[in-house]
C-alpha cells in the first residue's frame, strides 16, 4: 500500500503535501465563508467565486500542459508555490485588517486560479518523474489519501477556528503550510528523477496533443466521462455551505462537518485505491461503475431528510468520488507515453476543472431557483447517464469487460474482453 514511499524524492514530497493540503483545505472552507458572508448568504455569490477561481484552466491548462513537457517541472512548481504563499498572504492581510471587501475575494480568487492551472498539470505529471512507470498507480492513489485526510482535518479546523478566530488567520496559516511544499521540493535530489526526454520548443506542440488523445478511444472515453461527471455531479462540494445554512441553518461548524464526513468517504476510498493498485492497474469497468454509484448515491444524498442522515450519506459518496477520480487519473498516467505525459495531462485538468466555470453558478442558480438540495439530485443524475451512455458505446465497440449474453438453449456468454 505504501510501496511509493520507500523513493525518497516521494517521501519528501508526500511529506510536503501533507502539511500543505490541510492548509489549503482551511482556506477553501475559509474562502468560501467569507464569501457567502460578505454577500449576505447569497449562494449566487458563491457560484462567482468558484467561476473565477477555475475560469483561467479554460485558457491555460493546455498551455501549462505543454509547458511541462518543455521545462524542468520541479523548478516549475516551486515557482508557482511561491505565488500561492504570497496570495494567501494578501488575502490573510486584507481580512484580518478589515477592509476586505467581496472583490477582493473575487480578484483573488482569480489569481489562485491561473496559479492552479499552471501547477496542476505540471504537479500531475511530476508524479511519475519521482517514482518511475512502475508505482505511478500507487502514488496517485496515495496523493489522494493525503488530500482527503487534509480534507477531513482540514475543514473540522476551520469550521471550529472560524468561530472562535474568524477567517483572516486561516489564510495565514495556509501561507505557513505551503512553504512545506516549496522546502521539500528544494530538497529533493534532482538525479535520482526519472525523467523523460525534455521536447524542444517546436509549433503545433498543443495540436500535436490533442490529436494524440484523439486517436485513443481509452483516453476519449476518460476525458468525456471525467467532464460530466466533474461539470455536473462533483460541484456538490460548492453546494455543501448552501446546504449547511439554507437547509439545515447551521453554522461554520455545521458546514465544516459536512466537508468532513465527505472525506471520511474519499479517505477510505483513496486507501483502497492504493491497496487496490498493488495488484494491478486501474480499468476503464472500474471507471464507469465508480461514476455511476457515485450519481446513484449523489441523488439518495439529495432526499435525506435530517442534517443527520444527510451527513451520513455524504460518506459513500466521498467514497465513490474517489475512486472515480483515482481510477481516472491513474488511467491517463499509465497510458501514455512520457513525452506525451504533460500535454495529456493538461487536457485532462481542462476537462476535470474547465467545466466549473459553468457547474458554479449553475449550481448558486439552481440552488437558488429550486432549493438547496437541487445541485445534488440534478448532477447525480447527469453523472449516472453519463456513466451509462459511455458503457454503453464502450460495450458496442467491444472496449469493456462485461459479459454479452443471448438467448437460445440458455443464457450463455458470447464475449468477454478486458479492459
Amino acid at each position: 500500500m505504501f510501496s511509493s514511499l520507500k523513493v525518497r524524492n516521494y517521501r519528501l514530497f508526500f511529506t510536503g503535501q501533507v502539511i500543505s493540503n490541510i492548509g489549503t483545505w482551511m482556506q477553501r472552507i475559509a474562502q468560501d465563508w467569507l464569501v457567502f458572508t460578505l454577500s449576505g448568504n447569497d449562494p449566487i455569490a458563491l457560484g462567482i467565486a468558484v467561476a473565477l477561481q477555475f475560469a483561467p484552466t479554460l485558457f491555460l491548462s493546455l498551455w501549462a500542459g505543454v509547458l511541462a513537457d518543455r521545462v524542468d517541472k520541479r523548478r516549475l512548481l516551486i515557482g508557482i508555490q511561491i505565488a500561492v504563499l504570497a496570495q494567501a498572504v494578501v488575502l490573510g492581510a486584507l481580512d484580518l485588517s478589515g477592509i476586505a471587501a467581496l472583490w477582493h475575494v473575487y480578484l483573488l480568487c482569480f489569481t489562485l486560479g491561473v496559479t492552479a492551472s499552471l501547477e496542476v498539470p505540471a504537479r500531475q505529471s511530476f508524479v511519475a518523474e519521482m517514482v518511475g512507470r512502475d508505482k505511478v498507480t500507487n502514488a496517485v492513489a496515495l496523493n489522494s489519501s493525503i488530500f482527503n485526510m487534509a480534507r477531513i482535518v482540514g475543514p473540522a479546523i476551520a469550521g471550529f477556528a472560524i468561530t472562535w478566530v474568524g477567517t483572516g488567520w486561516l489564510f495565514m496559516a495556509n501561507a505557513v503550510s505551503t512553504g512545506a511544499v516549496i522546502a521539500a521540493l528544494v530538497m529533493m535530489n534532482p538525479d535520482k528523477l526519472f525523467r523523460g526526454p525534455a521536447i524542444p520548443r517546436e509549433k503545433g506542440q498543443l495540436v500535436e496533443g490533442l490529436r494524440y488523445v484523439r486517436r485513443r478511444s481509452d483516453l476519449m472515453t476518460v476525458m468525456v466521462l471525467v467532464f460530466f461527471v466533474s461539470t455536473f455531479g462533483i460541484t456538490y462540494f460548492t453546494s455543501l455551505p448552501i446546504v449547511a445554512a439554507n437547509v439545515f441553518h447551521t453554522n461554520a461548524d455545521g458546514y465544516g462537518l459536512l466537508s468532513t464526513l465527505v472525506a471520511v468517504g474519499t479517505f477510505t476510498g483513496a486507501l483502497m485505491s492504493a491497496r487496490r493498485n498493488t495488484r494491478g492497474g486501474p480499468r476503464v469497468r472500474l471507471l464507469l461503475i465508480s461514476a455511476f454509484l457515485l450519481g446513484a448515491f449523489e441523488v439518495i444524498t439529495a432526499f435525506m431528510p435530517t442534517y443527520l442522515t444527510f451527513g451520513l450519506a455524504l460518506i459513500p459518496l466521498g467514497f465513490a468520488t474517489i475512486t472515480f477520480l483515482n481510477t481516472a487519473n491513474a488511467l491517463v498516467q499509465t497510458a501514455v507515453s512520457p513525452e506525451m505525459r504533460g500535454r495529456v495531462m493538461g487536457l485532462y485538468v481542462l476537462v476535470l476543472i474547465g467545466g466549473n466555470p459553468i457547474g458554479g453558478p449553475m449550481t448558486g442558480w439552481m440552488a437558488d431557483a429550486f432549493g438547496g438540495r437541487s445541485p445534488f439530485y440534478i448532477g447525480g443524475a447527469v453523472s449516472a447517464l453519463a456513466a451509462i451512455a459511455c458503457a454503453v458505446v464502450l460495450i458496442r465497440r467491444g472496449g469493456v469487460s462485461l459479459p454479452v449474453r443471448r438467448f437460445g438453449n440458455g443464457l450463455r456468454v458470447l464475449k468477454r474482453e478486458r479492459v
